[in-house]
C-alpha cells in the first residue's frame, strides 16, 4: 500500500509540473503608428493559446531572436569577454501582453516599467464584451474558410473573418467571442490590421523570451491597478523611464565603465533611455482611440475617489 501510494503521489506530482504546451497562431499585424503620418508599419505578433486554459498575446519580435541571442551569449560565457549585443537585437514594435483567462475570456493587460535597478509589471484587468454581429458573408482567407463580422470597440468600427474550423473563440490583441478563431481583423479605417499567417505547436512553453529567462527580467508579479491609475503611471514612466533608478546612482558608479563596452555606465543609461523615448513617442495612433480621448482632470478625479475607498 504505501508503495503504491509513492506511485500515486510520484504520478500526481509529475502532473501537476508538466511542462505547458501551446498552439501558437502568428498573425502580421500592419498598422498605421502616427495620425498625422501615412507611414504604415508591420510586425509578427503571437497568439499563444495554452493547455492551462489560457491565452498570451505579444510582439514576436524578440523571441523570434532567441536561438540568435543563445548562440552569441554562450559564446561570450565560453569566451569569458563582454560584448554590446545591442546593436544586434532587433527591437518590438509593441511592449503590452495581453492575458486572456478561459473560458471567462477576462483579460489583463500588462506592461514593463522599471522599479529601482529592477524591471516590475503593471497591468489593469478588464471583462470586453464584444457586440458580434455575425454576418452570411463568407471568404477563403489563405487556407482558412471565413465568416464576416462586425463590432465597436475602443472608438473603432471593426470588420473580423473568423474560421469555425479553428475550434477557439479567441484572437489578437483583446478580441474574442466567435464561434471560432477570428483569422483577420481591422478597422473601418484601417488603422490596425491582423491577419493570420500559419500556426504550430510549442512544447515547454514560456512566453518569456530567452533574453527575460537569463536577465530574470520577467518582472514578477503584476501590480494590477484600475486602468486610470495603470495609465497614469505608465504616462510617467514614458516621460522618464529612469526616474526610479537615478536616484540611486551616485557620480562614481555614472562614470565606471562596461568592461567589453563602450562608455561608462552614465552613457549606457542615456542610451537606453534615448532608447525608450524614441519607442514611445514612435506611436500615437492607440488601438482604443476612445479611451485615449477621456480627460485627463475626470481621470485625476476618478483616482482621487477611488483613494477615498
Amino acid at each position: 500500500m504505501k508503495k503504491l501510494f509513492s506511485i500515486v503521489f510520484i504520478a500526481a506530482f509529475a502532473i501537476t509540473n508538466a511542462q505547458e504546451t501551446a498552439n501558437r497562431f502568428f498573425y502580421e499585424l500592419t498598422f498605421k503608428p502616427k495620425q498625422d503620418s501615412a507611414k504604415i508599419e508591420k510586425v509578427i505578433t503571437i497568439l499563444d493559446i495554452t493547455d492551462k486554459n489560457r491565452s498570451v498575446y505579444q510582439d514576436y519580435t524578440i523571441i523570434a531572436q532567441d536561438s540568435i541571442m543563445k548562440i552569441e551569449i554562450e559564446a561570450m560565457q565560453k569566451a569569458g569577454i563582454m560584448k554590446d549585443l545591442s546593436k544586434s537585437i532587433k527591437q518590438p514594435k509593441i511592449s503590452a501582453r495581453i492575458y486572456k483567462t478561459y473560458p471567462s475570456m477576462k483579460i489583463q493587460f500588462v506592461e514593463k516599467i522599471a522599479s529601482g535597478f529592477t524591471p516590475a509589471n503593471i497591468g489593469y484587468s478588464e471583462d470586453a464584451k464584444f457586440n458580434w454581429k455575425i454576418l452570411n458573408d463568407k471568404q477563403k482567407i489563405g487556407e482558412y474558410n471565413t465568416q464576416k463580422a462586425t463590432t465597436e470597440f475602443g472608438g473603432r468600427k471593426w470588420t473580423a473573418w473568423f474560421s469555425s474550423d479553428i475550434p477557439f473563440q479567441d484572437g489578437p490583441y483583446k478580441f474574442s467571442g466567435l464561434p471560432g478563431l477570428i483569422v483577420k481583423i481591422e478597422d473601418a479605417d484601417k488603422n490596425y490590421s491582423w491577419v493570420l499567417q500559419g500556426n504550430k505547436k510549442v512544447n515547454n512553453y514560456t512566453e518569456f523570451s530567452y533574453i527575460e529567462e537569463l536577465m530574470q527580467a520577467k518582472g514578477g508579479k503584476v501590480n494590477e491597478l484600475p486602468r486610470d491609475k495603470f495609465e497614469k503611471k505608465f504616462n510617467e514612466f514614458k516621460k522618464d523611464p529612469f526616474a526610479t533608478v537615478r536616484p540611486m546612482m551616485t557620480q562614481e558608479m555614472m562614470s565606471k565603465s562596461i568592461p567589453g563596452m563602450d562608455g561608462t555606465i552614465g552613457d549606457m543609461m542615456k542610451k537606453q533611455e534615448k532608447q525608450y523615448k524614441d519607442f514611445f513617442n514612435a506611436t500615437d495612433n492607440s488601438i482604443e482611440p476612445s479611451y485615449g480621448k477621456v480627460n485627463v482632470g475626470e481621470l485625476e478625479k476618478v483616482g482621487k475617489e477611488s483613494d477615498k475607498k
